[in-house]
């Protein structure tokens, strides 16, 4: 058995019809922990963690036509629960389908960082895997970060870290602090999270620690 990292973009169609007014929704990261079909109601049931404005996230939510029930549990501050009923469009039907073929399992959670983009770990033999790809519908890009025997633990992050330390991870990324050789300074990341280079360090520091952490299944 071999698992594949994929990374998942959607094309415009195929994303939630959140409205262009919410396109700075302060939501960092959503892990759908485990969903079910209802073939009778035609509904999706998920289950998600959610690292963002819990407030502002449900409100959104809620007011899209598709969904039809959006309840949530905080963990902490800035993580929380999320359960949703919602009808099952075709868009998510036919994604859903690529991923529906004898002797392919997805190991969860499935990781949106962004509304159109999702991360998802799948276990299958090789020759049933090196088949997914032609599975997608058109328009959807896959990349494949990794194959290998599977080995490692499923671990959630969203409850790990908070939303300020999930900013500064991205902000890092986006200005090539994590970057071999890097391209980003300290004093880049800090400027542009308008906080001092010893807290910017500080949120990092804990950041990789965290990471290290689930690595390695702690």
């Amino acid at each position: 058995m071999q698992s594949a990292d994929l990374t998942v973009r959607l094309p415009e169609r195929m994303q939630l019809p959140v409205p262009s007014s919410r396109d700075d929704l302060d939501v960092h990261r959503e892990e759908v922990l485990s969903w079910r079909v209802d073939p009778e109601t035609e509904r999706v049931r998920f289950l998600s963690v959610f690292v963002g404005d819990r407030e502002e996230i449900r409100e959104t939510a809620r007011g899209l036509a598709v969904v039809h029930r959006f309840e949530t549990t905080p963990i902490d501050d800035d993580a929380f629960y999320g359960y949703a009923e919602m009808d099952l469009r075709a868009a998510d039907a036919n994604l859903m389908g690529a991923f529906d073929e004898a002797g392919v399992v997805i190991v969860p959670p499935m990781v949106y960082t962004g509304p159109g983009t999702v991360r998802v770990t799948v276990l299958g033999e090789p020759a049933v895997l090196a088949g997914l790809l032609e599975r997608f519908p058109e328009g959807v890009g896959v990349t494949v970060e990794r194959v290998s025997a599977h080995r490692r633990r499923s671990e959630t992050l969203a409850g790990r870290l908070t939303a300020r330390q999930f900013e500064a991870m991205e902000t890092a990324r986006e200005l090539g602090y994590f970057d071999v050789p890097r391209t980003g300074s300290l004093a880049e990341v800090a400027a542009e999270l308008d906080c001092s280079e010893s807290a910017a360090s500080t949120l990092l520091r804990t950041v990789e620690s965290e990471l290290v952490d689930a690595a390695l299944g702690e």
